[in-house]
């Protein structure tokens, strides 16, 4: 396992943390899940998206149904990337953005920590 890129982006006080790792198999996927965990306990939510192989998995980890694990992993595919484990840390600022403008902010969080590789390739 190995962290590839993380970005920060704040969107109105909510501060939404991006990371891309590559992964080799589910059990990597679960340590650096708990790792993510331990370290934002204060974090209302960490959704994620991975691709290893023929297994994939996508989560809204207690967002609205489809705002979040989905526009990660559609972002995954689209990319035809494999090996990849997308999470974004969020932090509430506060302030309810709403089904689409969630929904946005998760897309761009992933699209801006993908950016770097994409960019190579």
């Amino acid at each position: 396992m190995k962290l590839l890129n993380t970005i920060t982006l704040e969107v109105k006080k909510s501060k939404f943390i991006g990371y891309l790792f590559e992964v080799q198999n589910k059990e990597e996927v679960d340590i650096i899940l708990n790792k993510l965990k331990e370290e934002h306990k204060k974090a209302k939510h960490i959704p994620y998206a991975y691709k290893i192989g023929p297994i994939a998995k996508k989560t809204d980890d207690k967002e609205p149904s489809n705002t979040a694990g989905l526009p990660i992993y559609n972002l995954i595919m689209q990319n035809n990337l494999d090996n990849v484990l997308i999470c974004v840390v969020r932090y509430f600022g506060g302030t309810k953005l709403g089904a689409g403008p969630l929904m946005r902010t998760y897309l761009n969080t992933a699209k801006e920590t993908l950016k770097k590789i994409t960019e190579n390739n």
